[in-house]
């Protein structure tokens, strides 16, 4: 007779999100509905000091090709990240802030 545990066996918990690897295509979902479908969740910080990632926003998906650079995504089927937009900066997992200068977008970490 095989023996049944008494507990499920640990789990690999998934691993954080790291926003310091997101560039590309970005969607960025307002509606908590659609909250769950979200790679994560992310406050647009209105002072650069506070922010864990500096963006700029291109104009063409084909030269959002380093961490920063993003490329607003015509619809969420379309996009490389979907990110849910909190105005709230506690449950966020990381925080953004646009910059108008391409050379100062990237990762603050």
């Amino acid at each position: 007779m095989g023996r049944v545990p008494l507990a499920a066996p640990d789990v690999a918990a998934p691993a954080s999100l790291e926003p310091c690897k997101i560039y590309g295509s970005v969607y960025l979902e307002t509606d908590p509905s659609r909250r769950s479908y979200c790679f994560g969740t992310v406050y647009v910080e209105p002072e650069e000091a506070f922010a864990n990632l500096i963006v700029f926003k291109e104009t063409n998906k084909l030269f959002a090709d380093k961490v920063g650079l993003w490329a607003d995504a015509p619809a969420r089927d379309f996009a490389d990240y979907v990110l849910f937009v909190t105005p709230d900066r506690g449950k966020a997992d990381f925080a953004i802030h646009y910059t108008k200068v391409r050379s100062f977008a990237g990762c603050k970490q």
